[in-house]
């Protein structure tokens, strides 16, 4: 590939990163501009793109599917009277409320994707924020940083733990014996940062309750029946991939909307054009445009290039191999989303491997299914540890970060990349330090 079209691909990618950060434009404007510029400039061709883009239907399907299903439900009220039961089991307590936030979204992110936990929680939050009368865009803030950690705690909880884990062959069970600890203690970082950056709402108290609006529940029938389709979505979520015959999580999402928007059209408490209207294209489109913009560094061999400077800088040292990793791909991950991050480093890190001889040249086939040597598994378990708590860094670092700022934006706050920057980064680099002092002393030391 001509080095011109490289390094274009390269100065439009960092380009994009820079307009979002210092929000001269919104970032699904500078997303979308970016992916038509490798257009444009024939980088890569619009069928090219698109292909970039199928290659992610997974993610792509899966987010649009839970969009639908929760949207679909919003006329029964469900989303504000469960907000109002938390603040009444919180007993109107700021620092309960965070705890209750911590302890909800830690186990459903545990065994779910977490921008879907975030899509099916997040309404919540803005109906819960007024009632104890604080900002709710911290709390979404929080819900993110939680579900990103969460998801270290099996290989299921997050879309980089699941790619690295495909990569590497570990099974479910290894996962949760070998790295599931260090989700735990993600967890716990993000924990004992709750009274310093969330001092505001830690310190409040909602003396009334009994003034609390009690919302009731709408078409309580229609609800019985949505109960019974989220029930089956979650159901094969979890084991949908297991079956003889293998359903993939986007698969059942998008079933699950296609059931939702047939109740609600049946049982007329919505139409089906509204539903769609409301379903938050603006990130829908951001991912698309990422997913390219991603692909045109790949087609350009700007990643192939990287895994040679790796195998120049790190030689065959483990050691220093896996902690530059943890950090590198860290807070690189706090600037570019981790999916595309971390379906890029796999084939980087294994051509480093092979590049300096310390894996067989057959692990770069796609379908290899034999064990990698137990010295190099430290270098994939940094990564997968850098690329996931990364995510907490920035707005973009993460789906579920999206996914967060496409809610708030709908309920009528937006989250600055500066807002998100002032409990992200704090709680990025708490965490990268302590998972840092886990691999060396788990599987260095």
């Amino acid at each position: 590939m001509e080095n011109w079209q490289a390094i274009l691909s390269v100065i439009i990618f960092v380009s994009v990163i820079v307009l979002i950060m210092t929000e001269w434009l919104h970032l699904t404007i500078a997303a979308l501009l970016g992916a038509l510029l490798l257009v444009f400039t024939n980088i890569m061709t619009l069928p090219e793109a698109v292909v970039y883009i199928g290659n992610s239907h997974g993610t792509l399907g899966l987010f649009f599917g839970v969009m639908i299903l929760v949207r679909a439900f919003e006329p029964t009220n469900i989303f504000a009277y469960l907000a109002t039961q938390i603040v009444i089991l919180a007993q109107g307590d700021g620092k309960r409320l965070l705890l209750g936030i911590v302890g909800i979204v830690t186990p459903i992110c545990a065994v779910l994707p977490n921008a879907t936990t975030v899509m099916l929680l997040a309404p919540l939050i803005p109906p819960m924020a007024q009632e104890v009368g604080v900002n709710f865009v911290p709390l979404l803030i929080l819900m993110v940083l939680i579900a990103n950690s969460a998801g270290l705690l099996t290989l299921v909880g997050d879309p980089a733990t699941f790619i690295v884990g495909d990569a590497i062959n570990i099974s479910f069970t290894d996962y949760l014996w070998q790295l599931s600890l260090g989700g735990v203690i993600a967890i716990i970082a993000v924990v004992v940062t709750l009274p310093i950056l969330f001092r505001k709402i830690w310190n409040t108290k909602l003396d009334n309750l009994t003034e609390l609006p009690h919302p009731q529940i709408n078409h309580p029938r229609v609800l019985m029946v949505g109960a019974v389709i989220v029930a089956f979505v979650l159901l094969f979520f979890v084991i949908g991939e297991s079956l003889p015959v293998p359903v993939s999580p986007a698969a059942v999402a998008l079933l699950g909307a296609a059931l939702a928007l047939l109740l609600s059209h049946h049982s007329r408490i919505d139409t089906v054009n509204n539903i769609l209207r409301d379903i938050d294209w603006s990130t829908l489109i951001f991912f698309m445009s990422i997913f390219v913009l991603i692909g045109g560094l790949d087609k350009t061999g700007v990643i192939k290039g990287l895994s040679a400077v790796l195998a120049t800088i790190l030689g065959t040292n483990i050691l220093l191999g896996s902690l530059f990793l943890l950090f590198f791909v860290g807070i690189l991950s706090s600037v570019v989303p981790n999916i595309p991050l971390v379906v890029a480093m796999v084939p980087l890190l294994k051509q480093y491997l092979v590049s300096v001889g310390l894996a067989p040249v057959e692990v770069l086939a796609q379908n290899y299914q034999g064990q990698f040597p137990p010295e190099v598994l430290p270098l994939f378990y940094a990564m997968m540890f850098g690329a996931t708590l990364g995510g907490n860094g920035t707005l973009v670092g993460a789906s579920s970060n999206i996914v967060a700022a496409g809610i708030s934006e709908q309920h009528g706050k937006r989250i600055s990349f500066k807002t998100f920057l002032h409990y992200g980064i704090p709680t990025m680099l708490l965490q990268l330090v302590t998972l840092a002092i886990y691999v060396l002393v788990r599987f260095l030391l």
